[in-house]
């Protein structure tokens, strides 16, 4: 597998798309090891000092992806955490890093696959783009190189996503925060309440507190009407009037209606009534 020195001039109609197989056992492994290849294809650079939309100049070959062999860059020395910081952001990692396995056999693992995205800013306020990386590495433990292929793309964005991401970022440009010596007085605060409101509201307060004030004295008012108005016992030694019970006729006979059935046989008969009615 050979190619000339610039394989886009010399050669018409040349597409290098390389399968990840190609790309860990052919191209980084001699490389790694230091075996030179017949063609200079794909070039060394430390993509970290540059920002992603500045790398397709900077690539040998490619027309939608570019490819680098990146000497990897540790923060604190050899073992630590490789710094992959650009100057107006930094590349995250999404998800965990996949097993790359021969095509031949299935058993073989041939190296590991990281994907990674351009963030604009620094972290935890980073803005998400369309840029993204793909890292390739060797499985080895120990390497004579510490070096990676990166492959380097945009990712397909639809131009509705492209028009809302410009919307948001001219938005962000025009809104512009308060100073720190705005917030020396709450007056200045847009979302602080005015004065006169809280006049207003102080004097709604007054109002409702007097009306309620006149309900609760109305209530009272009326509860000690109907107490009043209730039946009173008398106390102490206050005399009670006695009850009159009209007395019953102990003579019978003297009634009108009795006097109309008076005859000489009921006369006979009044004794005995009389004894028993007074019984």
């Amino acid at each position: 597998m050979s190619y000339q020195s610039n394989p886009e001039i010399e050669l018409p109609g040349f597409r290098f798309h390389p399968t990840e197989e190609e790309l860990l056992e052919f191209y980084l492994r001699n490389i790694v090891y230091g075996k030179m290849l017949s063609s200079d294809v794909i070039g060394f650079l430390n993509i970290y000092h540059h920002d992603p939309w500045d790398l397709p100049g900077l690539s040998k070959i490619g027309e939608r992806e570019w490819y680098f062999f990146v000497p990897i860059d540790r923060k604190h020395g050899k073992g630590g955490r490789p710094n992959r910081t650009t100057k107006n952001g930094f590349w995250k990692a999404t998800g965990s890093d996949r097993k790359i396995v021969s095509v031949s056999d299935q058993k073989k693992m041939i190296g590991f696959k990281r994907t990674l995205v351009f963030y604009k800013g620094r972290a935890q306020r980073g803005c998400k783009t369309d840029w993204v990386m793909n890292e390739y590495r060797l499985p080895d433990a120990t390497l004579p190189k510490d070096i990676v292929m990166c492959k380097i793309y945009r990712k397909a964005t639809s131009l509705k996503v492209l028009e809302q991401r410009a919307a948001m970022e001219e938005e962000l440009k025009n809104t512009s925060l308060p100073s720190s010596s705005s917030f020396s007085s709450m007056d200045t605060i847009s979302f602080c309440t005015p004065k006169q409101d809280l006049v207003v509201f102080k004097k709604e307060e007054e109002e409702e507190a007097m009306v309620k004030e006149k309900r609760s004295d109305g209530i009272a008012k009326e509860q000690k009407k109907i107490s009043s108005a209730s039946l009173q016992l008398p106390l102490g030694n206050e005399n009670m009037g006695q009850l009159q019970i009209p007395k019953m006729l102990t003579d019978w006979t003297q009634d009108q209606f009795w006097a109309q059935l008076n005859s000489p046989w009921f006369q006979n008969l009044t004794p005995y009534v009389a004894i028993i009615l007074n019984f």
